[in-house]
């Protein structure tokens, strides 16, 4: 297996909201909020569903690593029950190699409501039902060994059972690549984080707002300089000003697409995950690997939902 991913298994429900409706529920603009259940259906209570899909961050990436045609796989914790069943069914359709045996368990699958503003701009509302109990007894050692790059989410990591199961993969896995996922998450384990960075991650995305959060830094060029001290490789995305891949004290940039109709920014760093980790498993350059995941991501956000 060429990638094994690892992370939320969220079923993901799509709505379009106005701006108002994001101030009346409190909730700010493009980032991530945990919910209860209670606040899930709340929320969901007034709103027309534009469309349901299997989602979750590194999920949607290796959907896209599989329509590219690379064998992968995916771990997630799901309940034995209507969305769980739904949640598998969605990802063995993608030839993704789903490798977590469901069972009844006492809290339901996950959900993760995405509220898309007219400007295209997305706010999510999660609730992590079962998936965020993953523990290291869901983390198969034999995949991880046999697989070239274990891909994680920053979305995965809390105290307690998640932990373990991010340590017992990064400790087996060949290389270990991690999206930093959201700025809500970089700010809450940020020293956890930054130590996962320096010390354990071989591949780190972020987008640009996560990587200025996570160094402390007042620049991107400081960020950078950051990035170069410590001789990872580090790939940022930066919204209509392209992207950037840090190896050492190598820096390749490359421009975003033009002239493209957005309609839903879901699932755009996922795609560009997809299309770059693409690029570094067949051996592209690493020009050619940014190009290969900017496509991606300039695909993904002229259709709504994450999946191309």
């Amino acid at each position: 297996m060429k990638i094994l991913g690892i992370g939320n298994a969220i079923v993901d429900v799509l709505c379009k909201v106005s701006d108002d409706f994001l101030i009346q529920n409190s909730l700010t603009k493009s980032t991530m909020k945990l919910i209860d259940e209670d606040e899930f259906k709340k929320l969901i209570s007034s709103l027309r569903i534009e469309e349901t899909i299997s989602g979750g961050s590194v999920a949607n990436s290796i959907v896209g690593l599989s329509q590219l045609g690379n064998k992968v796989g995916f771990i997630g914790k799901v309940s034995d029950d209507d969305l769980g069943k739904k949640y598998e069914e969605g990802l063995k359709k993608e030839n993704v190699d789903y490798l977590y045996k469901k069972k009844l368990e006492p809290i339901s699958t996950g959900s993760c409501l995405i509220l898309i503003t007219p400007d295209s701009e997305r706010t999510m509302c999660t609730y992590l039902g079962t998936a965020g109990k993953i523990s290291e007894n869901d983390v198969d050692e034999k995949k991880i060994k046999n697989s070239d790059i274990t891909f994680l989410e920053g979305y995965l990591w809390d105290e307690g059972e998640p932990k373990k199961a991010f340590n017992k993969a990064i400790k087996c896995s060949n290389r270990t690549a991690m999206s930093l996922s959201d700025l809500f998450c970089v700010e809450r384990h940020k020293l956890h984080f930054i130590d996962l960075v320096k010390n354990k991650l071989d591949i780190i995305f972020a987008n640009e707002q996560e990587i200025l959060s996570l160094t402390d830094s007042k620049s991107f060029e400081d960020a950078i300089d950051f990035c170069k001290q410590i001789k990872k490789e580090i790939i940022i995305t930066r919204g209509e000003n392209g992207a950037v891949s840090i190896k050492e004290d190598s820096v390749e940039e490359c421009q975003a697409s033009k002239n493209i109709k957005i309609k839903d920014l879901t699932g755009a760093g996922d795609l560009f995950a997809a299309g770059y980790l693409h690029g570094l498993i067949n051996k592209m350059s690493t020009k050619d690997s940014l190009m290969k995941g900017t496509e991606l991501s300039s695909k993904i956000i002229q259709k709504i939902g994450a999946r191309i």
